[in-house]
């Protein structure tokens, strides 16, 4: 696994991604961009990470 610096102000659960931190449940980024995909977003649902980037090798809900 690639040594990264977890951002404490910035939790994050999304294993997917490649700016996640392993072990430790958070975003190894200095910042992250939340955008919507909903012209009037009313639920949590309806925010993204729009710093989210897949790590490679993972398709699906598996990564290897």
């Amino acid at each position: 696994m690639e040594n990264k610096k977890a951002n404490h102000c910035i939790a994050c659960t999304v294993t997917q991604c490649t700016h996640h931190c392993g072990d430790a449940n958070y975003c190894a980024l200095e910042k992250i961009q939340v955008g919507t995909h909903e012209a009037n977003p009313t639920e949590v649902k309806c925010t993204d990470c729009e710093s989210f980037a897949p790590k490679s090798g993972c398709n699906g809900n598996s990564c290897r």
